[in-house]
This record gives structure tokens, sequence and C-alpha cells, in this order.
């Protein structure tokens, strides 16, 4: 499938998501990809992570760049080669990336009843307006796991928690947007934190106030 959205949360800052219909071959074609990279994707055992690694360059394509303008520092962080900043993600058959003049993370989730058995490990300030034993939480809940995700992939600082270090404001769902801070090291950092669904999925990305 081409590309499924593209979006301007602001005048330095693009998202593209690509929902994932191609096979694995299909995504294959019409894209150069650095030997270590080739390795890497051809060492997947999963086909379903090899067509989201694929499809990821694809949407790179998309912006005008390519696999060999991209590396990886040794977090794991991407990082493009003109110095834009850039973030990642793929979940089942949908991927994105955002790309901005400023630090930016972005993480899509499928909405999915197990996440209540895990909130304990990533919850914490968040129980004053959410009841985490709820299933119609679960929404909710997706949207804040997803902002811990991509606030996490911004600052990229092994010992960071989820549960401890990141909190997010009260939001309504109907809004697509709240704030959050990470609170590390006594420095305080506010972040903005948009969101929207798609199919049984929620995209949410995140970038300073």
């Amino acid at each position: 499938m081409p590309l499924y959205k593209t979006l301007t949360p602001n005048d330095h800052t693009t998202v593209k998501i690509w929902k994932i219909t191609e096979s694995k071959d299909e995504l294959f074609k019409n894209i150069e990809l650095q030997p270590k990279h080739l390795q890497r994707v051809m060492g997947m055992k999963s086909e379903l992570h090899q067509c989201g690694f694929l499809s990821v360059r694809h949407l790179l394509k998309s912006f005008g760049y390519s696999d060999l303008d991209l590396s990886y520092d040794t977090n794991g962080k991407p990082h493009l080669a003109d110095k834009k900043h850039i973030s990642i993600t793929h979940s089942f058959n949908f991927s994105a990336v955002i790309i901005s003049e400023k630090p930016v993370g972005i993480d899509i989730e499928k909405q999915r009843p197990k996440i209540l058995k895990i909130v304990h490990k990533f919850i914490d300030f968040e129980t004053r307006f959410i009841d985490t034993t709820n299933p119609l939480s679960i929404n909710k809940l997706t949207v804040i796991w997803g902002a811990k995700e991509a606030l996490y992939k911004i600052f990229n600082t092994v010992g960071l928690s989820f549960k401890q270090h990141i909190l997010v404001l009260p939001f309504l769902l109907e809004n697509g947007n709240t704030t959050a801070w990470i609170n590390y090291f006594n420095t305080k950092t506010k972040f903005e934190i948009e969101f929207f669904e798609i199919e049984n999925f929620y995209c949410v990305f995140a970038f300073p106030n």
C-alpha cells in the first residue's frame, strides 16, 4: 500500500505513516540498503518485523532520504546524515516516521486488554485521573504508554523509568493532545504530546514545549 497518512503538526515537523499490505519481497523493491542493514533485516526471524523494517525505508524515501542517510548510535537511536531529528516506530501492520528540526519521538501501539496487566510497571501519577482496573481505560492507557515510549526515544538515557520519571497530565481522547514531563536527576523538561487513532491503534508523538 502507498503512504497511509501524512501530518504536519507544526511548520518544522512531519509525520508519515505506512500501512503494510505488501509482502517482504514487494517491500524489497526500489530501495537500497546498507550492507549492515541488509544483514540485520535478513537476520530477523519474523517476516512481520522484516516488513516493518522495510516499510520504514519506503517512508524515508517519501521524505527524500534513503537508508544510506540513516545511522544508529550505541543506544539504538536513529540519526540522519543532515542532522535533522528522526524517530521511528512500527507495530504489527503499521509503521511511522517523524522528522523535525527539533527532538521528537513517536510510537504506535495496538489497543489490547493485556495492557491492564502491566499498568503497575508504567503508571504512577496518572492514577489520579485514570482507573487502571477498568477495561474502559484501555484506550487512555494505550495513549499513556505510547507517550512514554515516544518520550523515552527522545531522552534516550539508560535508567529512565516510565513510572518514576515520566508523567502524563490528564487529557480527553477527543482532544488528541496533552502535556507530559520528564523529571530526571533534578531536571524537569516539558513536552507536547499529540495522538490520534488509526483503526485499532494509537499513534502518539512528542516534541519539546
